[in-house]
């Protein structure tokens, strides 16, 4: 059974922290041959969700608090031993409710990779923008608007 936790920066514990960049750089670095900065100066001002199974971080995702008008929704990775499970539904759907719990006016923003817009649509995502190269990866704009 997942166990998922709301944790700002403050709150992690080291190793915490130390699954949470390892699971980003397996993934956005290693998996998807994609050599980038990750550790990017933001994460003490997210909120990050964990998903975790027997002390192994197998789903994560970071939040950020409307700047200043929408909040936004990144890094969101399921390890690749997990996937198939539906962990990145649940990770999505826990963190879509968070937002729209804290910050119902706020428009909630991702910056999906394209291969993923059906999925992110079909949990409520429209597409926002034209598609752009993000870390020489092809990406699209996507919002859930705000609860009016």
């Amino acid at each position: 059974m997942i166990n998922w936790q709301w944790l700002r920066f403050e709150e992690l514990s080291t190793q915490q922290l130390y699954q949470m960049i390892a699971l980003r750089e397996a993934v956005f670095v290693v998996e998807q041959d994609c050599p980038y900065q990750d550790v990017d100066g933001r994460d003490p001002q997210a909120l990050h969700l964990l998903g975790s199974e027997d002390g192994q971080l197998l789903a994560y995702a970071r939040v950020f608090p409307p700047e200043p008008l929408d909040s936004s929704i990144g890094r969101v990775v399921t390890a690749k031993a997990a996937r198939g499970r539906g962990l990145g539904q649940q990770l999505m759907r826990h963190a879509i409710n968070y937002c729209q719990q804290h910050w119902p006016a706020a428009t909630i923003h991702i910056s999906a990779q394209r291969y993923l817009e059906d999925f992110y649509q079909s949990l409520g995502f429209d597409i926002c923008t034209k598609p752009y190269l993000e870390d020489n990866i092809p990406h699209v704009g996507m919002e859930i608007k705000a609860n009016d």
